[in-house]
């Protein structure tokens, strides 16, 4: 038996992943693809066609757990990620624990999906431990992965040191006693979670009864699924989530184009999201005072005059860009100064919660002057791809490109759109241009690396990310804010570098 793997093989093996367990591997991996292919074939004892058949039509429950093994990275540790938790104990468990107790019902459930060797959800059950219920109060946390060898890890509760680094010396002596050189739970936190092993690919009607879940926490899952795999995910998360409950995802990812069912919320220095109530359409949520900020500013105007040299043009566009995207604490204008009739802040706050709907929605009903004004030209452009609305947006942008052949900003967003219509020649032209009319703007130079990658160009991809990596460290907030889609700068930051590793660069 032959254990060279073919490409076609090697493709049938890709395709048979993706639709049994949800994974999406590119050709950055194929390597890591291979390898675990080939020790299936050295296992089994079987052809690769046989063995290929059999994944393609039913493999065993054992099969798939095996190559989840082998293609999954489940290293993680207790209190990871800690703004996130604070945000739990502080206001969600708190906030489902009162609404639970007055509609007269004593439980609390949540669920750890893709729970990996166990840390996320006895982190989860120490913090519910923390609430300090009464006894006749049940706390139910349910962990599932698809990896039989993380689950029976995160049964056995003992951990080492490393896996308990950035648990505090208190919550150490509290809740683990030593044995030997490892670290064993609390039976009291262990008896909180149950462990299974559920493939999140699968509509599981079991696991996904609908209104179970107070809190579902899916960290750095939804990243290694395939678009369509990670869209049917979140819709089963969303059906079996009670009315208002909550859900966290990893730093580097969101919900932007798989869901339109929750709102973002903001504190505790991080981001998640809620789930909205049924019937609620995006139009409602744009006009529910209390998904809008606190402070609304008006933004005066910046036109620039027609006597505008070339260096003057590009230096006022970056001005331009920076004060659009900038939402201070209160804007005071001069006395007697003209305010514009419109309002750009509540639009600039609605993108930051990528409710790009809603922002959209508020700027076209703008007054009919607001279509002369670069600045509004600019954001709707912006809201437009974030839409998927791309023909739109590109008109927009060459509107604004009429008035203003230096906008950095519109070079941007039409590459976007251009490769939106798998035009990635013209993609590389507009942000060229932009990264050549804005120096410091990092998205030109992430994009172009992504496009260069993904074309088999590594040595431009490494050229590009390394630049884009070291923008990124420096790039104005307002510029993250209106083209940063929705991540934070260190999610870019992520992406930025996780990109550079895949094309085998160093950071």
């Amino acid at each position: 038996m032959s254990l060279t793997i073919g490409t076609a093989e090697l493709e049938v093996f890709r395709a048979g992943i993706a639709r049994r367990l949800g994974l999406s591997f590119d050709e950055t991996k194929s390597g890591l693809l291979a390898d675990v292919l080939r020790q299936r074939l050295l296992a089994t004892g079987s052809p690769s066609e046989s063995y290929l058949a059999r994944l393609e039509q039913e493999s065993s429950r054992e099969e798939l757990g095996v190559l989840a093994r082998g293609l999954t990275v489940g290293e993680t540790y207790f209190f990871r990620n800690p703004d996130q938790l604070r945000a739990v104990s502080e206001l969600v468990l708190p906030e489902r624990l009162r609404l639970r107790l007055r509609a007269g019902e004593r439980r609390l459930r949540i669920l750890s999906a893709g729970c990996s060797s166990g840390e996320e959800a006895y982190s989860l059950a120490i913090m519910g431990r923390s609430l300090a219920l009464e006894p006749s109060f049940e706390l139910s946390i349910r962990a599932v992965d698809v990896n039989p060898a993380a689950l029976e890890k995160a049964r056995r509760a003992r951990f080492s040191n490393w896996a308990l680094r950035e648990t505090s010396p208190e919550m150490r002596s509290r809740w683990f006693r030593a044995e030997g050189s490892e670290l064993v739970l609390d039976e009291a936190v262990r008896s909180a979670v149950v462990f299974e092993e559920r493939n999140l690919a699968l509509d599981d009607p079991e696991l996904w009864r609908p209104g179970s879940y107070d809190l579902v926490f899916c960290r750095n899952v939804l990243m290694y699924f395939t678009p369509e795999g990670a869209r049917a995910a979140v819709a089963r998360i969303a059906g079996s989530l009670a009315p208002g409950g909550y859900l966290f995802l990893g730093h580097a990812e969101t919900l932007r184009g798989l869901s339109q069912r929750f709102r973002l919320c903001d504190t505790h220095g991080t981001f998640y999201y809620q789930l909205e109530p049924k019937g609620k359409s995006a139009r409602e949520g744009a006009l529910d005072s209390s998904a809008t900020p606190t402070h609304v500013n008006r933004l005066p105007l910046l036109p620039v005059a027609a006597s505008d040299g070339w260096v003057d043009a590009i230096r006022r566009a970056s001005e331009r860009i920076h004060t659009l995207s900038r939402v201070p604490e209160a804007t005071a204008l001069a006395p007697g100064a003209a305010r514009p009739s419109w309002d750009l802040a509540l639009a600039l706050g609605l993108l930051q919660k990528e409710r790009f709907a809603d922002a959209l929605h508020l700027v076209r009903a703008f007054p009919p002057e607001s279509a002369r004004d670069r600045d509004v030209l600019l954001l709707q452009a912006v809201l437009l791809a974030h839409n998927a609305e791309l023909p739109a947006a590109e008109a927009m942008c060459q509107r604004l490109l009429g008035m203003d052949e230096s906008n950095a900003g519109a070079h941007y967003v039409l590459a976007l759109c251009r490769e939106g219509a798998s035009d990635s020649r013209a993609a590389v032209e507009h942000n060229q241009m932009a990264a050549y009319l804005a120096p410091t703007f990092a998205m030109p130079r992430l994009h172009l690396g992504l496009l260069a990658r993904r074309s088999g160009d590594r040595e431009t991809a490494r050229r590009e990310l390394r630049q884009a990596l070291h923008l990124l460290a420096g790039e104005a907030p307002s510029r993250v804010v209106l083209f940063g889609g929705g991540f934070q700068r260190e999610a870019l930051v992520a992406l930025c570098q996780a990109e550079l590793d895949a094309a085998g660069g160093e950071r």
